[in-house]
Parts: structure tokens; C-alpha cells; sequence
């Protein structure tokens, strides 16, 4: 049976989450019930990763399996049309080999997190970034972001639901910039690793913006860290301004699409 990678993006508001659920709406049933209409299924699309309810993807990726041999751009079309009006789009479709795995083949996972800072509440940019009313110590939430950089143990920073099998994970990269949105000034944060925990994005962003705030000094980040203890944690920040903005592989299935 041919493979297919595809590259997705949604607006995460609408669904419970990506994986399907019972009587809840999912980016995955949605896409799997868009299959259906092309092929008889049952269809299982396999993700590089889970994202929770009101969570976004720039570029998200999936793999399923099929009977007939498409078109990469033709499949991407009719899948297109069939999720409709769901907020699910395929950008890109690509034939890949049989045992190319959408999670398992990832080498890297990179997200964005979006904080709109302006008192006016959000209108155009509602439901898609964490509104607050202040400005942020950027510059601070970087030196508190750099103690989070590297291979630690990260159960501050975990959800106590998390089903990982270990809390001791690699981070590469977490960047702090302010940019000028097109609604007022904003704070990204790039955040990049092979593999994250359950909520460990949220925990980071909520934790940095406490020392945004001057609540937190950068070294309250560290004495967090190394509690171990999920109640060292700070606030963890609401879903709407996360988006799951790349997943990397050996090589880009999408690289001719």
C-alpha cells in the first residue's frame, strides 16, 4: 500500500486536541473521516506529535496508507475539499517509503509560542495568542529561557499526567524575541527538541513570564529546575498561543512538493 507524508495545519480551537476522541472533535478524525470519502476505510493517520485541545500547527506531520496510487498534489486537493469547514488544511503531500514513520522517523520538533502584550482586548488575534496587559523583560526571560537549555530532568516541567516514560529530556533551543504583530507588540518564543513532555512548552512560557513580569528573578528558573517538584512550577500559560511550527527529518519529505 502506497504512504503518504503530509503536512498540516490547523486552528487548534474547534477540536479537543489532535488525537481522536469519543464523542469529541479531533484534527485526526477529521482527516481520517476526509480519507473515507476517497477510499473505504477504516483509516488511521499517524502523527509526529499530539497536540492538546486549542493548540495550533504551522506544520504539523502525518502519514497514511492507501490503496490507490495518487498524485501527491491531487490527494492533497481532494482531502482539502472534504475537510471543509473544518479549520484543517493539507499544504503539502509527498510519497514516501513504506517505513517512513511520521513520529518515529522525526529527528526534531520545533514550536512557537505567541504573547500579545496590549491592554485592548484581542479581537482579530483572539483565541490565537496569550494575551497581557503589560509589557515584558524580554531580555530576562532570555537568561531564564538559557538555564532551561540542555539535557536536564525536567519533572518541574511535566505534566502529572504525562505518560513519558522518563522526565529527563534534551532541550536544544529556546529562543525569547519581541516582535511588532500586526495587533501590537508580541513575544515569540522558538522552542526546539527531538521530543517534548506533556505540557512542557506551556510550563516553560507560563514560568518565563512570571520573570517577564519581575516576579521571578532568571535564577528562580534554575532553583525551579532542580527542584524536581511539579510545584516549583510556575502559571501554566493557556493553549491558544501555542502552534506546533515544524517537525524536522534526516531528510524533508516535502522538499519537491
Amino acid at each position: 500500500m502506497p504512504r503518504y507524508a503530509l503536512k498540516i495545519e490547523y486552528h487548534g480551537a474547534p477540536f479537543a486536541g489532535w488525537q481522536r476522541q469519543r464523542d469529541q472533535p479531533s484534527v485526526q478524525n477529521a482527516i481520517e473521516t476526509a480519507l473515507a470519502r476517497l477510499e473505504p476505510g477504516p483509516h488511521i493517520v499517524s502523527a509526529a506529535g499530539r497536540t492538546d485541545a486549542g493548540v495550533h500547527a504551522l506544520g504539523q506531520v502525518a502519514h497514511c496508507d492507501l490503496t490507490k496510487n495518487w498524485a501527491p498534489y491531487r490527494l492533497a486537493e481532494a482531502l482539502n475539499f472534504h475537510l471543509k469547514p473544518a479549520p484543517v488544511a493539507i499544504v503539502a503531500v509527498a510519497r514516501v517509503a513504506d517505513d517512513w514513520h511520521a513520529r518515529f522517523t522525526a529527528t526534531e520538533r520545533q514550536y512557537l509560542f505567541r504573547i500579545l502584550m496590549r491592554r485592548a482586548p484581542a479581537t482579530v488575534d483572539r483565541g490565537q495568542v496569550w494575551q497581557v496587559s503589560r509589557p515584558l523583560d524580554v531580555a530576562a526571560m532570555q537568561a531564564g529561557a538559557d538555564l532551561l537549555v540542555g539535557r536536564h530532568d525536567f519533572t518541574t516541567f511535566r505534566s502529572t499526567v504525562c505518560q513519558a516514560a522518563s522526565p529527563v529530556k534534551t532541550l536544544d533551543s529556546l529562543q525569547v524575541e519581541q516582535v511588532e504583530g500586526s495587533t501590537g507588540p508580541e513575544i515569540h518564543f522558538h522552542v526546539r527538541a527531538r521530543s517534548f513532555l506533556h505540557n512542557q512548552v506551556r510550563s516553560f512560557v507560563g514560568t518565563l513570564e512570571r520573570v517577564g513580569t519581575g516576579s521571578w528573578s532568571p535564577e528562580d528558573v534554575r532553583t525551579a529546575l532542580e527542584a524536581r517538584s511539579r510545584d516549583a512550577c510556575g502559571p501554566v500559560c493557556p493553549p491558544q498561543g501555542l502552534y506546533l511550527a515544524r517537525v524536522g527529518y534526516p531528510e524533508d519529505p516535502f522538499a519537491q512538493a
